[in-house]
């Protein structure tokens, strides 16, 4: 099969488009070819270097596609089935695993991480990760959900306890998690302030129901938060002076700081450990609340394009970096 990977890491320019030996599905596991696979940051940090990512390596984490075998041991599914895959990978039978402690196993970690990913055309996942799609959502949509909304999920509405009527404030309107976390908030009918650093990027963050926008290198985020909150006549709101750790966790998170890009992928990582790992029915869950409107998907590449250098500078100033 054809799969992206890299040899050591680096720049885009280690990025290799090349063939490789197809999986061999254990008896417990379902074959699935991929169909689409999204770009997450984690893609940038892992190629940058990750401890623990040993090479040849393959990126991707965010993995949609169709069965094409099923292990002896599988029931429940069918060659042809179109799926999704939640993004963990753990033994699933040492004695955290058996206590529902998955985050707490010794091998957990993220498709793309410290195991091989989705930039490829098949991939042997163990029926834990496999989760039906339906029909009305497409492979791309399905690929743009996992991370970020799981993620963004689990801060807002698992640790935060987002409820109806509250104002939440975003910060990155164009990032993976920000988008997330705009729809996420508009879908419990909440007020969302988000910020980003030019015009185009806030008018993303517009059309996924953002209510107001901060030019964060022209405004005080600050300041202008404070003078949103009075013109919404809910005064000077002590969350919004709140040293609560939650609320900070939600910060760092939605940041996602490129000049503390590791540190700011332990706190997400962390966040996990803490609070307990997602499990595929619940992002069948997520999926299942969030209507998707065409909105998921900023664009779509073809694999072999993934590795032209070309097209990670441009991934890359889409991200907002900047690129000689």
């Amino acid at each position: 099969m054809k799969a992206v990977r890299i040899h050591e890491f680096g720049g885009p320019e280690v990025l290799r488009y090349e063939d490789v030996p197809d999986p061999k599905p254990r008896k417990d596991q379902v074959l699935v070819r991929v169909r689409a696979c999204a770009l997450n940051h984690l893609d940038i940090w892992v190629r940058k270097g990750l401890p623990g990512v040993s090479l040849p390596h393959t990126l991707g984490s965010d993995i949609a596609g169709e069965i094409v075998e099923v292990g002896e041991y599988v029931s429940g599914f069918k060659p042809g089935q179109r799926v999704l895959l939640a993004p963990m990978h753990f033994c699933n039978h040492c004695a955290k695993c058996v206590a529902g402690l998955q985050n707490q196993c010794p091998e957990f970690t993220v498709l793309g991480n410290r195991v091989d990913g989705g930039n490829c055309e098949l991939i042997a996942v163990p029926t834990v990760n496999v989760i039906p799609i339906p029909d009305s959502l497409d492979f791309n949509q399905a690929a743009s959900v996992p991370l970020v909304f799981v993620t963004a999920w689990r801060m807002l509405v698992g640790l935060a306890g987002v409820r109806q009527g509250q104002t939440v404030l975003v910060l990155g309107a164009s990032s993976g998690v920000g988008t997330a976390a705009i729809q996420i908030a508009k879908l419990f009918n909440t007020i969302v302030i988000t910020t980003a650093g030019d015009d185009r990027k806030l008018a993303k963050g517009r059309e996924l129901g953002a209510d107001h926008l901060i030019n964060h290198y022209k405004q005080k985020i600050s300041d202008e938060v404070k003078r949103i909150i009075r013109a919404l006549q809910l005064g000077k709101r002590a969350m919004l002076k709140s040293r609560d750790k939650t609320l900070d966790l939600i910060t760092h998170v939605l940041k996602m700081d490129k000049e503390t890009a590791v540190d700011t992928y332990k706190v997400v990582q962390d966040s996990f450990n803490d609070t307990g790992i997602p499990t595929r029915e619940g992002i069948g869950n997520i999926i299942k609340a969030i209507k998707y409107d065409g909105r998921f998907a900023d664009r779509n590449i073809a694999y072999e394009e993934v590795a032209e250098p070309r097209f990670a500078i441009e991934v890359a100033k889409e991200l907002g970096y900047k690129v000689p």
